[in-house]
């Protein structure tokens, strides 16, 4: 039997307009997830040169510059950041202020990763300090990843065990002048602490989600237009 398709104009134009849309927003989406993939990459070889640290310049650094910074860690103020599993494993992010050399100017480090005691969540392991001044390199960071905060936060004092800390709630709780940016450790210290921080997504993987959407929807839209089409047409065969 030869299949009869019945042509009408108004949802033949709206289904046209509908698969130009879809095929226009998923160009658009694709050409979105490759600008940020080149910005990814140009981040990454970027992250390959490691600068020293110019405090006249520091409110202008780019999230994720890599940096060079010389001196002591404030041994007497370590905070931690709980809730931050790594590979499967319960821990949290262990957090010291280094104080800039020659300078009364710190930085809040995040030195590194240490596991959490199975037994007992509250138990805090102590943690090798350096000595003196010493230089770490790391990547710098505008604010360390959020979770949800659950119940009523801890004060901000040494030892505390909280769920998000910012640089000027440390400034406030301990009276030192910090600077606006932050730290991720990536040098070694001989402290035991794993440093295996999550890399930056660049979001080019949900432009290209958004990008199948849009192409998945102009061929439902051209598929029902052509079913739809075929069957008036049957239709009108038939009577």
């Amino acid at each position: 039997m030869s299949l009869s398709f019945q042509f009408r104009l108004i949802p033949s134009i709206a289904a046209l307009l509908l698969i130009c849309t879809g095929l226009s927003l998923a160009q658009w989406q694709t050409r979105r997830a490759e600008q940020r993939e080149q910005v990814a990459l140009q981040r990454e070889q970027a992250q390959r040169v490691i600068m020293p640290l110019n405090l006249n310049l520091h409110a202008s650094i780019e999230p994720y510059t890599q940096l060079r910074v010389r001196g002591e860690f404030l041994a007497d103020w370590p905070l931690y950041l709980d809730n931050r599993p790594l590979h499967g494993v319960s821990g949290r992010y262990v957090l010291m202020p280094f104080r800039v050399a020659d300078t009364d100017q710190y930085l809040l480090v995040a030195r590194g990763w240490q596991a959490r005691d199975p037994q007992d969540r509250l138990k805090l392991a102590p943690v090798k300090v350096p000595q003196g001044i010493i230089e770490i390199v790391g990547t710098a960071r505008s604010g360390f990843d959020h979770v949800m905060q659950l119940g009523q936060p801890e004060a901000v004092r040494p030892g505390a065990l909280l769920q998000n800390i910012s640089a000027s709630e440390v400034a406030q709780a301990s009276g030192k002048q910090f600077l606006s940016i932050m730290l991720e450790q990536t040098s070694d210290s001989a402290d035991g602490l794993q440093r295996d921080w999550a890399k930056a997504s660049s979001g080019a993987e949900k432009n290209r989600a958004y990008a199948f959407q849009w192409l998945a929807l102009s061929l439902m839209v051209f598929i029902f237009y052509v079913v739809t089409g075929i069957r008036r047409g049957q239709q009108a065969a038939n009577n």
